[in-house]
């Protein structure tokens, strides 16, 4: 297949269904309902099933159900919707059930607005239910890695049987660029042996995250976290860009980080030594290269959409080398590339700490 021109939300859809997923279980809501759209239209002709909830905690429960059976599924949704859901992502992430959740988010707290944002990083990588749990989370910065980072989710979330969150924008959403489709190898995978497909003279299955015994339920817990260490270990991604010989770095994913790579463009036209590392994973979050760069870079400036939240991260990350600074907008608005530029130059010069 070439390459095709497509909306973010609408590369999504054909990518989970490419990726073998049967089932979708949604309800609208402002910037993403081009996903449930589509999905409408093309899962009936692959032989799945679409199905509008009458609410979003409906959904999220529908998806637990055909998880459990072992299918692949997905979900998607924004900012209040994704926060409807909170429940039923921690019961998925208890019961260790596998699907994908997409975000595609816009301005809050409360209602807020529909334009894009970032400030639901907290809720997506810092648990957003109930309980010791974690969500894989992707952050894509366009519509080919909404595309190639959809379909790893489907193939994740069979790994290591949780839910992966894809975090996008109001943007990334609704931009369209050019994407090319692969054929996963895996897009019909093999019945999962713990589902509840039937017992058929097998000895049935449960799939729960009730454990009313204390003790049961802290061994339950600890099998989960040594689960989330080898995530961990293994899922860790990132892009550098510019950042070896790096005298300020730039921390940005999604939207934002597209921002930041023309930012170290004209930097570098005017003599400024920066750089870019971009999380792909948000969670886990890839903290060795903004350690390692913290040995030759003075600083650190992370940009995001919100009053500050992946911020955190890089901090933690850079575990108190060098100074890590923070510049956003919030509230629907966009960093601008002469803002960022004022603010690099703002630090190099002696600026706030």
């Amino acid at each position: 297949m070439g390459k095709v021109l497509m909306k973010g939300n609408e590369a999504v859809a054909e990518a989970a269904v490419l990726s073998g997923c049967k089932y979708f279980f949604g309800y609208p809501i402002t910037p993403q309902n081009e996903i449930p759209e589509y999905m409408s239209k093309r899962l009936p002709e692959v032989g799945g099933t679409f199905l509008q909830a009458e609410s979003e905690i409906s959904a999220i429960n529908m998806v637990f159900g055909a998880a459990g059976s072992g299918a692949r599924v997905m979900t998607s949704s924004s900012g209040p919707g994704i926060s409807l859901k909170q429940e039923g992502i921690s019961y998925l992430a208890g019961a260790e059930l596998p699907c994908v959740i997409v975000n595609m988010v816009r301005g809050g707290p409360g209602l807020g607005n529909i334009g894009p944002a970032q400030s639901d990083y907290f809720q997506a990588t810092k648990g957003g239910g109930h309980g010791d749990y974690r969500v894989i989370v992707y952050g894509p910065a366009s519509v080919q890695e909404l595309v190639d980072l959809t379909m790893d989710a489907f193939e994740l979330a069979d790994t290591y049987r949780n839910p992966v969150m894809i975090l996008g924008d109001g943007i990334l959403g609704q931009m369209m660029e050019p994407v090319e489709f692969s054929f996963p190898e895996n897009s019909s995978p093999a019945p999962k042996p713990w589902s509840t497909s039937g017992a058929r003279g097998r000895k049935r299955n449960l799939v729960t995250s009730l454990y009313i015994v204390p003790e049961e339920l802290e061994k339950h817990c600890l099998k989960l976290k040594a689960k989330y260490d080898d995530v961990a270990a293994r899922e860790k991604k990132h892009e550098s860009y510019f950042a070896d010989d790096a005298d300020i770095i730039l921390a940005a994913y999604g939207t934002t980080a597209r921002i930041c790579k023309a930012v170290v463009d004209q930097a570098r036209e005017e003599g400024i030594r920066a750089g870019l590392i971009r999380p792909v994973s948000l969670w886990p979050f890839p903290d060795a290269p903004y350690n390692t760069a913290a040995d030759h870079a003075a600083a650190f400036l992370a940009v995001e959409m919100s009053n500050g939240q992946m911020v955190e991260d890089v901090r933690l990350a850079v575990n108190g080398k060098k100074p890590v600074h923070f510049f956003g907008r919030t509230g629907g608005i966009v960093p601008a590339k002469a803002e960022i530029i004022a603010e690099v130059k703002k630090i190099l010069g002696g600026g706030r700490q």
